[in-house]
């Protein structure tokens, strides 16, 4: 038997070669911000880009149906034709998913990408399944029966087309469920992953004076109802200081709504006060 013999010229060949797969397969991350949600994400100057330089992995893009493309807008999109969900979203997260993106620093998988619907619910939700297949490779699925976690998952809200998405046997979705209903439909995470609703839906207190005890019971009840059937908690429209924000993280709300990516961050890293989760 021969043995192997590597001459200097070999061995730095080697090196450079070992240097390049690492450099190609080594993509730098952020520290994850998983209690932080990005409120109309879209609204920022660079759209998810600014999110995932933030740590931020649950993003959310508000979505209309017009001349067969979905366009991300939060009011009727007559001029932003260009602005699409694959172009701002899918396509990037893609490729930085794959490499090619250098772009984008990789956020910790899996990541969220809530799309709140704002037309009609059957006809959106029908045309972003044909964009979704497209990204199948990425995306968390339901598929004959059996839940796939992948670096994505979607979760739609808005106009949610319940009835449509619940007869699905294989979707590439899920839904995000009212969370004052939460204790009516206890269907797993086959169907859901969030419960949501506006702060003013359940609580008045805006972080002056004391939070009382009824309205911080009633938080945690629906709270532990939505735990139960393995949904994660979000309150959107919510005030955004750092009284309110250390509140609902103790009273155990899995998701903080805000448009303050970098001031959320900040409060979420320095953990200047302790939280406890309810179980």
């Amino acid at each position: 038997m021969r043995t192997a013999i590597f001459c200097p010229k070999h061995l730095k060949l080697l090196f450079l070669s070992l240097l390049i797969f690492l450099g190609h397969n080594a993509y730098p991350q952020n520290p994850t911000i998983s209690n932080g949600f990005a409120h109309n994400d879209y609204w920022h100057k660079r759209p998810l880009y600014d999110a995932l330089d933030n740590g931020f992995t649950n993003i959310e893009a508000d979505v209309y149906l017009r001349n067969n493309k979905l366009i991300v807008a939060h009011i009727l999109p007559f001029f932003k034709k260009q602005r699409t969900l694959e172009r701002l979203y899918l396509a990037p997260l893609m490729e930085c998913i794959i490499g090619t993106n250098k772009e984008i620093k990789c956020p910790t998988y899996p990541l969220t990408l809530m799309i709140d619907i704002k037309s009609d619910g059957a006809k959106t939700y029908q045309a972003l399944q044909l964009v979704l297949e497209k990204y199948k490779s990425i995306l968390s699925g339901y598929e004959n029966g059996i839940y796939t976690q992948r670096q994505v998952t979607v979760v739609i809200t808005g106009h949610r087309p319940y009835n449509l998405i619940k007869a699905q046997n294989s979707r590439l979705a899920f839904i995000d469920d009212d969370l004052m209903q939460v204790r009516q439909d206890t269907t797993s995470r086959d169907l859901y992953q969030t419960a949501s609703c506006k702060y003013s839906h359940l609580l008045k207190w805006d972080g002056k004076g004391n939070f009382s005890p009824f309205e911080r019971q009633r938080l945690r009840m629906y709270v532990l109802l939505a735990h139960k059937f393995g949904k994660k908690v979000r309150l959107w429209a919510s005030p955004e200081n750092e009284v309110v924000w250390r509140e609902l993280l103790n009273c155990g709300v899995d998701l903080i709504n805000t448009d303050r990516l970098v001031e959320l961050k900040n409060f979420l890293q320095a953990g200047t006060k302790s939280y406890a989760k309810v179980d």
